[in-house]
């Protein structure tokens, strides 16, 4: 196979199947790992795709911004979990923001009818809190993303300017062992950004299909972090360099 033809079937896999991994594509183009890096540093330099730790993501893959209906039921039982384990970190009194994922949102239904201000950017969250009487509500407002039903641009992010919250729990696109966190596109990374500004501590919750995913935009690098909440399928390793960074990560058991 021609350089011009190995390049050509990699972008093609990439593509075809959203992500793949270094060492998979060494298997199916017959050349070392090392000549597979050097190619995806190659294609990502042309705009062909986007590296990731292991391997590479789509362009379109990492642009695209999924329907909440349809991240809604994927890994369920996983941000399901995952909800219940920082739900049991939020106490009485606290002030939190939960953003527009579905694993916020299931932890919104967890949540119980205790002294709580929520703030969030979440149509979703918003309605199912709304009818705990003990919790105070906040919602930004802001342009509506019609496939996250979540609120951004600058109104959002200048609302989020009047407030301090204790926690900050919030899920991404993608999850790089190096880099930290990104969003898949520029307005969803802004009102993230500007969440952690101003929150005190910030959980991250990922379930295992986020790690090695680099998406377009940055969000936030490893130091202003402070909690990851993963399960129990996230590659032990990717787990220690985090822990390395000083991140603080909890690794539920497999069920």
């Amino acid at each position: 196979m021609l350089v011009a033809e190995r390049w050509q079937r990699i972008v093609q896999l990439v593509n075809e199947r959203g992500s793949i991994r270094v060492t998979e594509l060494s298997e199916l183009c017959q050349v070392t790992e090392e000549t597979i890096r050097r190619d995806l540093d190659r294609l990502e330099s042309e705009g062909k795709l986007m590296r990731s730790h292991g391997g590479a993501v789509s362009v379109k893959e990492a642009q695209s911004e999924v329907p909440f209906l349809e991240r809604e039921t994927a890994h369920a039982d996983f941000k399901s979990a995952i909800a219940k384990e920082a739900v049991s970190h939020i106490r009485e009194g606290d002030r939190i923001i939960l953003d527009a994922s579905t694993t916020a949102w299931y932890m919104a239904k967890l949540i119980p009818d205790m002294q709580l201000t929520i703030l969030t950017n979440s149509m979703k969250v918003a309605l199912e809190v709304s009818g705990k009487e003990k919790i105070q509500v906040i919602s930004t407002g802001g342009l509506l993303s019609p496939k996250s039903l979540s609120y951004v641009g600058p109104l959002a992010e200048r609302s989020l300017d009047m407030y301090h919250v204790h926690k900050l729990f919030l899920s991404c696109k993608g999850v790089h062992i190096q880099r930290g966190i990104s969003e898949s596109n520029e307005l969803q990374a802004l009102i993230k950004r500007k969440m952690i500004s101003i929150a005190d501590e910030t959980y991250l919750l990922a379930d295992h299909s986020k790690f090695g995913m680099q998406s377009l935009t940055q969000v936030a690098a490893w130091p202003e972090i402070k909690h990851v909440i993963t399960d129990g399928l996230t590659n032990k390793e990717d787990v220690e360099r985090i822990r390395e960074k000083g991140v603080h990560v909890i690794q539920l058991d497999k069920e």
